[in-house]
């Protein structure tokens, strides 16, 4: 855990580094499809992903019981399987699903929204599988979210809330979308959706600095990975 910032700024420097190459080759098409590209690109992620693998292993957890890439898929209760990015399974026994994920500009409205579906169903889905016993014979295992946010004017401007009907909550008056994803991802924490969560931002300009943020102090990297390390390694080593 001493290396953990050096590792994080490799890790975003991956990011910006991957994005800018995934741009740059799929760009020829027009602008719009270079920035989609970027953002739907699922490799972006992968220093993330592989930093944390790093600490699993640190923490003695044996290399056959961290999926990452392959053999990740676990059962859904509304529908059959879900891929997601980081899997830790020991002796049959489930002990860790971790998802990734990432946004970045010019659109955050649309994107914003589907990122909260996708946390909110992707959380409900697994808990009610492991509610009905597909994970036989786990105890309930850790689930995590991990979060990294581009960090630019228009993530950071108010937006305007529309609510003909019945008054938003006060929180999100005012609110930009960096301040949007910080409720959301304490609300997840708070609400048990899930047991570790993580919000990053970071600039563009930091593909080569690695430079980073963490707005919101109850959802840093290290008290994200701290209790996924606690809850799988005495059960791995």
């Amino acid at each position: 855990m001493q290396n953990l910032e050096a590792g994080l700024r490799n890790a975003i420097r991956h990011f910006w580094h991957t994005r800018q190459q995934q741009s740059k080759r799929q760009g020829e098409g027009g602008r719009d499809r270079g920035a989609r590209s970027a953002v739907t690109g699922g490799k972006q992620m992968d220093g993330l992903v592989q930093l944390v693998r790093e600490l699993l292993l640190a923490a003695k957890v044996p290399e056959s019981c961290i999926a990452v890439d392959n053999r990740v898929e676990l059962p859904g209760w509304f529908h059959a399987e879900k891929k997601w990015d980081l899997v830790v399974v020991h002796e049959g026994e489930l002990l860790a699903a971790v998802e990734f994920k990432s946004q970045i500009g010019p659109s955050f409205g649309n994107n914003f929204n589907n990122r909260t579906e996708e946390a909110l169903g992707s959380a409900t889905d697994i808990w009610a599988a492991y509610r009905e016993g597909a994970f036989k014979p786990s105890a309930r295992p850790f689930l995590g979210y991990l979060m990294l946010l581009e960090d630019c004017d228009r993530s950071r401007a108010p937006v305007r809330v529309v609510s003909p009907h019945f008054q938003v909550f006060p929180e999100f008056r005012q609110a930009s979308y960096r301040d949007r994803y910080a409720i959301l991802i304490e609300k997840l924490l708070r609400d048990r959706l899930y047991d570790g969560v993580c919000f990053l931002s970071s600039k563009i300009t930091s593909a080569t600095t690695g430079d980073y943020a963490e707005p919101n102090p109850e959802l840093t990297f290290a008290k994200f990975v701290t209790p996924l390390l606690a809850r799988v390694a005495p059960i791995c080593s």
